[in-house]
């Protein structure tokens, strides 16, 4: 009975490692020796090399078994156009670079002008505070002439002129609506005449002065002479009318609302003077118009060197675009594969070239669940491939899965699902690159 169930146990044993090595493809025995037996294929870093850009080829550095450096050029793509489009951005580099020294200049010329400027107003004001400090002070102002400061003085005068404005205003909307009142009576119509009569009276009068100053003047004195004597019997007719027309209501009114508006007028006229008279030093227009100027042109050289960053960003897109269509090695290793010629027209995103790093292979087998315990890191791997019978090669265990898996994963019976593993990732060097990837192999791991 007991015989019988050791068979029993030796079956069921054979039964699971058959099992993973007909379903996995990648058994691991345990030997007489005491160390395990796998199978596996060479794999390696590959990097498939798919350019950004389309186009046809215009030149091929490479072949297949050709060792590179990250860097080298594979290939290069036409980049006709978008050279001469490069070209184009590096002609409008070299303009706004010109513009900005262009306007570098204007801003050097007019800071030297609003210097010259400051030097000449700062002599007229040192004439004018001199002259003002010996002006006498109105009776009714009990301060110094020194007493506020120019920009107090400004500042008051310009409050002055804002108020006189507004009633020169309020006074000329008055008066317009006082004659709009009368403008069918028979003042409006007199004002009109003498106004009229005044003007011919003052322009013959010149007339008949310029006459009797000029040579052989009898005949244009005699006609100058008429032509006044004319105008002043118009001109005391209609004084004669407006005189008379004087004593009404109308004429009342209107006379004060012209006195009022002349005043109005006058008044914001001196006001204007005064303010003007007090714009000296860096308050005068030509101090204003220098720094205006000044403002101008530093606006000039941010907008110049904004056109010159806008430019060079343009440029700098062109750059990267014509990178692209040189292709380069992203690492070093082995041309594998090269799927193109010369002349071709490619389409961005296919896989061109196939670069592997085969200095360092690596091989990746798994263990049955009750093996798991005999497998460290760093454990010794010995390899061997049929290419080359009388080679041992020789790696160690750089990952141990943290978690089982089912081996196969198709398997759909009960007792296939209850087969465990663990994936065991092998290194090997590969100096003299006699390992390729896809190369079935044998490995031993040695059991200490």
């Amino acid at each position: 009975m007991k015989m019988k169930n050791k068979k029993v146990l030796w079956l069921i044993s054979v039964l699971f490692v058959l099992s993973v090595t007909a379903c996995s493809g990648l058994p691991i025995n345990g030997n007489d020796d005491g160390d395990l037996h796998a199978s596996g294929r060479v794999s390696a870093l590959q990097v498939d090399i798919a350019p950004e850009v389309g186009g046809i080829v215009q030149e091929i550095k490479v072949e297949e078994g050709d060792s590179v450096k990250a860097g080298d050029i594979l290939f290069r793509i036409d980049n006709t156009l978008l050279q001469a489009q490069y070209n184009q951005a590096v002609a409008m580099v070299n303009v706004a670079k010109a513009a900005v020294e262009s306007a570098n200049a204007q801003l050097a010329a007019v800071e030297l002008q609003l210097k010259m400027t400051l030097q000449g107003v700062r002599q007229q004001k040192q004439i004018t505070v001199g002259s003002a400090w010996q002006e006498s002070q109105p009776d009714d102002f009990n301060m110094p002439v020194w007493y506020f400061t120019d920009n107090e003085n400004l500042a008051a005068v310009d409050q002055e002129v804002q108020a006189a404005e507004e009633a020169l205003r309020i006074e000329l909307s008055n008066l317009e609506a006082v004659l709009e009142d009368y403008k069918n009576s028979d003042l409006i119509e007199v004002e009109e005449r003498l106004a009229k009569a005044q003007a011919a009276y003052k322009i013959s009068e010149i007339t008949l002065e310029q006459a009797k100053n000029a040579d052989e003047n009898e005949e244009l004195e005699d006609i100058a002479q008429d032509l006044f004597d004319e105008a002043s019997s118009e001109l005391d007719a209609t004084q004669s009318s407006y005189d008379r027309i004087l004593t009404t209501a109308a004429a009342k009114d209107v006379l004060e609302a012209r006195s009022r508006f002349a005043v109005a007028q006058r008044r914001y006229e001196n006001a204007l003077n005064n303010f003007s008279q007090l714009q000296t030093g860096v308050q005068s227009l030509q101090f204003k118009a220098a720094e205006a100027a000044v403002t101008m042109a530093e606006t000039g050289v941010a907008q110049a060197e904004a056109n010159l960053l806008q430019a060079q960003t343009a440029l700098e897109v062109f750059e990267i675009q014509l990178d692209k269509f040189v292709v380069k090695a992203p690492i070093d290793g082995i041309v594998l594969s090269r799927n193109l010629e010369g002349g071709e027209m490619i389409v961005p995103g296919s896989v061109t070239i196939v670069i592997g790093q085969l200095e360092e292979v690596r091989l990746t087998v798994y263990i049955p669940e009750d093996k798991y315990g005999q497998i460290q890191l760093g454990q010794s791997v010995t390899i061997s491939v049929d290419s080359f019978p009388d080679e041992i090669f020789h790696g160690q265990v750089i990952r141990i899965a943290d978690e089982a898996e089912f081996t196969p994963r198709n398997v759909q019976t009960v007792e296939g699902r209850l087969a465990t593993v663990y994936a065991v990732d092998i290194l090997a060097p590969n100096s003299n690159l006699k390992l390729k990837p896809g190369m079935p192999a044998d490995i031993v791991i040695n059991i200490p």
